[in-house]
């Protein structure tokens, strides 16, 4: 989903009739991403740089296309990572859904289970979790960050919290201050501990069917762009030996690391067992 073929698309709806290829900022191309917001219903565009509006325009287009980027805001996010490589790996497809990138999580429950943890609360297993937390977005309370972090993909953009489901406010607590505590604020910055990259989102699995735990607020991302969803402990931030003692404050709360467990989704780690 790149400018090209933003464009092309745009064609096919009868709103642009440029030269494909024109750069974003030209007047048939931002006229007609415009009219494209406009029929979606998008908000506060009018803000927004050129290249950021093309960004827009392809989720949208993927959202129009039963395929979820997240928000529509411009921001290239894990979410919209993901929703452009789906469109890209259905283009090649003959506009087929590919199993290989759209359900290659499917049928993981049970699939090397993680240990039961002797921590006082005992998480649920994945397939168990709407009968502990209950429905998905519900009981969401505010978590407040031990340290300010800045949004991975916006990272001039500072936030002091997050939304997260009440069970699992604590813990998630006592896992950054205890990073704090450990690394100190200069040091956490540079490893990229502070890079936020969600919390509560109401979505699927990306590369898979299910609920993601993310739609409970029970999931935290850390610094998405270096630690992608299907990157093993080869390529990997998070891997490296100096992000030990914080995956030891994880485990300490018995919160699983997908990329300790399955190796891949480094990123992540949740309040449910596998």
């Amino acid at each position: 989903m790149d400018l090209r073929e933003v464009q092309s698309r745009l064609i096919s709806l009868g709103l642009y009739d440029g030269p494909i290829g024109a750069p974003a900022n030209t007047k048939a191309h931002d006229d007609a991403v415009m009219a494209l917001f406009r029929f979606g219903h998008v908000r506060g565009w009018d803000r927004w740089p050129a290249a950021r509006r093309t960004i827009a325009a392809g989720q949208l287009l993927c959202r129009m296309d039963g395929i979820d980027p997240g928000e529509i805001d411009g921001l290239m996010g894990p979410q919209t990572a993901h929703a452009f490589a789906v469109y890209g790996a259905r283009r090649t497809n003959g506009g087929k859904p590919v199993a290989e990138v759209e359900r290659w999580r499917d049928g993981e429950e049970g699939a090397g289970a993680s240990p039961t943890p002797a921590q006082a609360v005992i998480w649920p297993r994945q397939a168990e979790v709407a009968g502990f937390f209950g429905p998905v977005g519900s009981a969401q309370v505010r978590l407040d960050f031990a340290y300010p972090m800045r949004i991975a993909w916006d990272t001039k953009q500072l936030v002091s919290g997050t939304s997260c489901h009440a069970k699992v406010r604590d813990a998630f607590r006592r896992v950054f201050a205890r990073t704090l505590d450990h690394y100190g604020h200069e040091t956490l910055v540079k490893l990229g501990l502070d890079l936020f990259g969600g919390c509560l989102n109401v979505r699927r699995m990306r590369g898979g069917s299910a609920w993601s735990m993310h739609a409970w607020g029970i999931a935290f991302d850390i610094d998405p762009a270096r630690n992608q969803l299907r990157w093993g402990r080869d390529r990997a931030e998070l891997a490296k030996p100096a992000y030990e003692p914080f995956w030891s404050f994880v485990a300490a709360e018995g919160l699983v690391s997908l990329g300790k467990s399955r190796n891949y989704d480094w990123m992540h780690f949740q309040a449910a067992r596998l």
